[in-house]
């Protein structure tokens, strides 16, 4: 009988154990991988940097499946990398709009440079 008790105490606190390890849903780190989409999206990510942001939407939408299915582990990991894929996603934007912007800035100082060359002093 004093077996049985002590398999059974054991058994409770191993449960116990588990109970109180288990990572709790993940919510605040799916609000922070949420903003960060709406950054890289405002940002113009879906234009200038598509498959990093297609690589972030993919990663939180298995993070959304994770958390549904209670996995908050694998959730809490993919939205951190939803995140970070959704800033990488939002430099390279920006990285490109500036880019841009650089060209079309010596594009318009080429174009004074021929005029001012043109006109006799």
């Amino acid at each position: 009988m004093n077996t049985f008790r002590i398999s059974a105490l054991c058994a409770t606190l191993l449960a116990l154990a588990a109970c109180a390890t288990s990572t709790p849903p993940p919510t605040s780190q799916m609000a922070v991988a949420n903003a960060a989409m709406a950054h890289a999206a405002a940002a113009g990510s879906a234009e200038y940097a598509p498959a990093e942001m297609a690589l972030a939407r993919d990663k939180m939408a298995r993070a959304n499946l994770a958390m549904t299915a209670g996995k908050n582990d694998e959730a809490l990991a993919l939205a951190q990398q939803a995140a970070l894929d959704a800033q990488v996603a939002e430099a390279k934007a920006e990285s490109e709009k500036a880019h841009k912007s650089a060209v079309a800035l010596q594009d318009a100082a080429r174009a004074l440079r021929e005029e001012m060359a043109r006109k006799p002093k």
